[in-house]
């Protein structure tokens, strides 16, 4: 089996459009032109704050899925597997790290800016990562069949996993699969109330914020429960 980067085949030598590998890709490509677009944004301004929700609404369940189906599978399948998806994990921990500290600190500050472009460059080498190491090396590995099938648990994971940064929760199961269904409630929930307070009028934007508030610090509540870090690794513990 090949061992070029994903992003270098098609389709059919990715197994077809049900295998993982292309659902990775597709999520790629589109994170790329997100990436694009938030260092060409102003600072701590509107435009900015909404390619912000359109990357963390696509980078979040797409890396949940990945901790909760396909790295377990590489460490299954994968002789060096634990080493190649630690070193991912590690990745997405700090990504999870960076946008809390976005969330707390949305003055157009020098801190922020550098920030953001710190958060820019892990996520891209996060995609690098997975598309010239780690993905190469499940391919080779694993049937077609076995990459569809893989790419259809993940896409169902995807759809119901949460859509906000929660670093103190395990990156690895059961930590990460216990703790799936209440913080996709309360992240999903506060992503309609902070949609409609961009959107809405100056007299209803401060109340769905203060809800929105509320639903945060119970996400903050859930997530430091002990058994949601079952299966932790000591790099990406918090």
């Amino acid at each position: 089996m090949s061992a070029r980067s994903i992003a270098e085949q098609s389709e059919a030598e990715l197994g077809g459009r049900w295998s993982i590998l292309v659902r990775q890709q597709r999520d790629h490509v589109e994170l790329d032109r997100l990436l694009r677009a938030l260092e060409a944004a102003p600072p701590a301004g509107p435009v900015q704050e909404e390619v912000l929700h359109q990357v963390a609404r696509l980078v979040f369940p797409h890396a949940f899925a990945e901790e909760s189906v396909i790295w377990p599978a590489a460490r299954r399948v994968l002789p060096d597997g634990e080493a190649l998806t630690l070193t991912v994990e590690e990745e997405h921990q700090e990504v999870n790290e960076l946008w809390t500290a976005l969330e707390r600190d949305r003055a157009a500050t020098s801190t922020r800016r550098d920030t953001v472009a710190r958060l820019v460059t892990v996520l891209r080498e996060d995609v690098r990562d997975e598309e010239d190491v780690l993905l190469p090396r499940l391919q080779a590995a694993l049937p077609p069949r076995s990459l569809r099938a893989l790419g259809l648990a993940w896409e169902a994971v995807r759809r119901t996993a949460p859509t906000r940064p929660h670093p103190v929760v395990a990156r690895r199961p059961p930590g990460n699969a216990l703790a799936a269904l209440p913080l996709t409630v309360l992240d999903r929930t506060r992503d309609v109330l902070d949609t409609r307070a961009r959107r809405g009028g100056p007299d209803l934007a401060p109340h769905l914020r203060r809800a929105s508030e509320v639903l945060a610090g119970a996400a903050g509540w859930v997530e430091t429960s002990p058994v949601l870090r079952y299966g932790d690794r000591p790099p990406t513990h918090r």
